[in-house]
């Protein structure tokens, strides 16, 4: 039987990039899949037919995962398309570089909100029924950033570690009532928003990992894909980090 066959999962952000890869991997594996992007609609369709190519059922609609009244109308729409998840992967994200002395509040506000506030508010409104039915699997999607720090990118850095404790603080809460609450911490993946860097900051981040390259979304896919599944029933509050040797903890 696949490692998610019956189940429901609800990823945010996945019309592209990491998130995409996240759906496709668990629809391979049996899951029924929602879930948001940001006015991608024609990128989602494409991600919403290849799920159900598989067989499998597949719902997308735009929300701001910044905007909790965007989260409740994901939240209702997608229990209505499908049940509430089996697993939920916060996974939506940006980010806004300069230096610390030119970033704006508004700058701050749009990071957090994104990153804080979705995550904290989409866990929030699947917490409940998971508790319920005494199972769950919540996945926060963090960074190598938030353990190592990068200069231009504080906010990013900042809520990226947050993430990180906010995974910890909800699984003394949520372990025992059947839910395990963990992290991934990619390192430099190979996605439209690495390739815009160009290359000469690709052969520079390529040069500082032990492994030599890039990692690809399908790491990072099959690392959720362990965390979500079967081998996945002892990870509680942990953070693991398909970084290519960036940071090793």
């Amino acid at each position: 039987m696949s490692a998610l066959q019956g189940q429901v999962a609800w990823i945010t952000g996945a019309s592209r990039g990491i998130g995409r890869a996240i759906a496709l991997a668990f629809a391979r594996e049996g899951a029924d899949i929602a879930f948001n992007h940001l006015d991608d609609d024609a990128r989602a369709e494409e991600v919403a037919a290849e799920i159900r190519a598989m067989g499998r059922q597949a719902f997308h609609t735009s929300a701001d995962m910044g905007d909790t009244a965007a989260i409740r109308s994901f939240t209702a729409a997608a229990e209505a398309a499908t049940r509430m998840p089996d697993v939920l992967v916060n996974n939506a994200g940006l980010n806004i570089r300069g230096a610390f002395e030119t970033l704006t509040e508004a700058d701050f506000d749009r990071v957090m909100d994104v990153h804080i506030k979705g995550m904290f508010f989409m866990a929030q409104a699947v917490y409940p029924a998971m508790c319920a039915r005494g199972s769950g699997r919540i996945i926060n999607m963090a960074s190598q950033l938030g353990f190592k720090g990068s200069p231009l990118l504080t906010p990013y850095c900042a809520a990226k570690a947050a993430i990180i404790g906010f995974t910890r603080a909800l699984s003394y809460e949520a372990a025992p009532r059947g839910v395990l609450i963990n992290a991934i911490g990619p390192g430099p993946i190979e996605t439209d928003l690495t390739a815009a860097r160009g290359p000469e900051w690709r052969r520079a981040i390529e040069a500082s990992l032990p492994i030599g390259r890039l990692g690809h979304v399908d790491h990072i896919a099959a690392t959720a894909l362990l965390l979500a599944g079967p081998g996945g029933g002892f990870y509680v509050g942990a953070c693991l980090s398909p970084n290519g040797g960036d940071v090793m903890h």
